[in-house]
């Protein structure tokens, strides 16, 4: 019988997990590995950042409904990965078989690669909702801030590939200090390595430029695109501003009282310490110079085919190589969910002798909230050419960010990553989580 081992749990490893317990029959082992015990709605954080939301509103124990689906859950950190003998190696010393690895470790934030920058407790100057624990500790600071306010920075400095949670936090962060009558005593300004706002790491969502210029000049957020940070102090943000070029045409000392930079990201540490030193073989057979997991179109490691990855841990070249301050390419949920069903039933296809064939579409829904209204995306692919592009704003898609909050944590609970009727009323708009589907 066939060992699977998934490391990490999250909104690309939990969804895994479920979904290939249905996929093989009792007689497979599956085997989640997590340095958390916790699965946290990572899209909520910045509600947590602000008061909207309690840590244990978007949170839930992991083991409990991993258990109940017949999963085999260890609270443990992989620190080291063989890929020629088929073995992890984990934090209490032990070491795991498997005959199928799934790799959904979600990435390293890589805050030390700008003096000064990350949450306190990690001794930097700035707070981060990137992980659950860091927005509790930005709301403490948060709620220090609103007594005594002044200037805010929020934006995603350079390398970051994950650009619509800081639009996100800007916005809800300005709803909440108009609600508290504050906000004419805080001025905001986004500061990005985008070459202009909207343009989100994939070269723009239909009009999201415009529809973002708006929505930020009516909310009076000033902003600083070509932006590349390169020093943080206690109160200053320091910015070198290029032109088109690749020029300097600015330099910037920002104040600030609170802030909130987006970090690059880099591969989990122990997929770091597998990238090769020499810088001809471009990190190596499994991974790129950024620990990052090379994967074919199959979402397989194409030296170790029984080594699968997906979510924000996988190696994508960058969409817009024209940007003269870097920009990665973001993963989104529903690009992870398709990378989730076609390593599923390559998995089932490898068991059964047959090779993969189950390609992963790539396709986007965005839901990007704004505190009292909303911005949706779609982009059929994510990376272009696209067959559609779409970008519309309104109330509604605050509420259905709400509702998919309590919706997708409801399933997760449930270990019923997609409803037969998600999937038909998604396959009624065209929007497919394989090729083969279309």
């Amino acid at each position: 019988m066939t060992t699977v081992v998934i490391v990490g749990a999250s909104t690309g490893g939990l969804p895994m997990a479920y979904d290939i317990r249905k996929h093989l029959d009792k007689g497979h082992t599956i085997k989640v590995v997590s340095n958390t015990d916790e699965f946290n709605f990572i899209p909520s954080n910045p509600w947590v950042a602000v008061g909207w939301r309690k840590a244990e509103d978007i949170s839930f124990k992991l083991e409990p409904h991993l258990t109940r689906k017949g999963i085999e859950f260890y609270h443990l950190t992989c620190v080291g990965l063989d890929p020629e003998t088929s073995t992890i190696k984990l934090s209490d010393g032990s070491e795991m078989s498997y005959d199928y690895l799934v790799l959904a470790t979600g990435p390293a934030l890589a805050f030390d690669e700008i003096e000064g920058f990350g949450p306190k407790r990690q001794g930097g100057n700035t707070v981060s909702v990137c992980s659950t624990a860091h927005s509790v500790e930005a709301y403490d600071e948060w709620e220090t801030f609103c007594k005594a306010p002044g200037p805010i920075i929020v934006g995603a400095v350079q390398g970051a590939s994950c650009f619509g949670p800081a639009y996100e936090f800007g916005m809800i962060m300005d709803t909440d200090l108009r609600k508290r009558k504050i906000r004419h005593q805080v001025p905001m300004t986004f500061v990005t390595a985008e070459p202009y706002i909207g343009h989100l790491g994939l070269g723009g969502v239909g009009d999201s430029k415009g529809l973002m210029e708006s929505e930020m000049r009516n909310r009076h957020i000033n902003w600083i695109c070509n932006a590349k940070v390169t020093k943080i102090t206690v109160d200053t943000l320091y910015v070198d501003e290029y032109n088109n070029r690749g020029d300097v045409i600015d330099q910037h000392e920002l104040p600030f009282k609170y802030s909130m930079m987006l970090p690059a990201f880099k591969g989990s540490k122990f997929l770091q310490e597998m990238v090769d030193a020499d810088s001809t073989k471009m990190g190596g057979a499994l991974v790129n110079p950024r620990g990052f997991v090379k994967v074919d179109q199959f979402s397989r490691n194409p030296t170790y085919h029984n080594i699968y990855a997906l979510g924000v841990g996988i190696a994508i070249p960058p969409v817009d190589t024209t940007c003269p301050v870097p920009c990665g390419t973001p993963k989104t949920g529903l690009m992870i969910e398709s990378m989730v069903t076609a390593i599923c039933q390559n998995i089932a296809d490898n068991i059964e002798g047959k090779e993969p064939t189950a390609e992963p579409t790539w396709n986007t829904v965005c839901l990007a909230d704004m505190g009292d209204t909303g911005a949706a995306f779609v982009a059929l692919p994510q990376i272009p050419p696209r067959n559609l592009t779409w970008a519309k704003k309104g109330k509604w898609v605050h509420l259905a960010k709400i509702a998919f909050e309590k919706y997708f944590i409801r399933n997760m609970k449930a270990g019923n990553s997609e409803p037969i009727y998600q999937k038909y009323i998604l396959k009624m708009l065209g929007i497919t989580r394989l090729k083969s589907d279309k």
